[in-house]
């Protein structure tokens, strides 16, 4: 099987902070031929080494787009495809929506998730990965990335 292309699916970390995870994930983006993007802030330094080692001796071919807040990234959403905010808190899973033929999966940062704002005026977008144990609060950024991606291929 092969990844789609990288111009019909999109990750858009919104404010990540912890750069282990943005490695790891822009990995996951190579592995399923997703287009990576970073809305800053950023929690740190692309050029720290601890990102190129997340990422190992792939980072250099992620080239994430980096966009200066969520309101220049907000502008040009609608010519990337259909946005689904991930959330916990959203009423529907991963497994009820349609992804159409361009998504743009959109994450929160590790600590907050979303600014309320942003959940509300997405909310038709909201989506959630299943947890089944009510204790657990949330999953690592990372594999959430890794979830919805991989889900998005497997039904392509």
């Amino acid at each position: 099987m092969t990844a789609a292309g990288s111009d019909s699916l999109h990750v858009v970390l919104v404010e990540p902070e912890i750069h282990w995870n943005t490695g790891n994930i822009g990995r996951t983006c190579l592995a399923v031929g997703a287009k990576l993007h970073l809305v800053a802030p950023l929690g740190f330094s692309l050029e720290e080494k601890q990102v190129r080692r997340a990422g190992l001796d792939y980072w250099d071919r992620v080239v994430p787009v980096v966009w200066d807040d969520f309101a220049a990234f907000e502008r040009e959403l609608p010519t990337l495809g259909t946005p689904f905010f991930f959330s916990p808190e959203a009423p529907r899973t991963l497994w009820d929506v349609d992804y159409g033929t361009r998504p743009v999966l959109v994450f929160g940062r590790e600590t907050r998730g979303f600014d309320p704002a942003i959940r509300e005026r997405y909310r038709d977008h909201l989506v959630s990965i299943p947890v089944r144990d009510d204790s657990v609060r949330s999953l690592n950024l990372s594999n959430c990335v890794s979830i919805a991606a991989y889900e998005v291929l497997r039904r392509r």
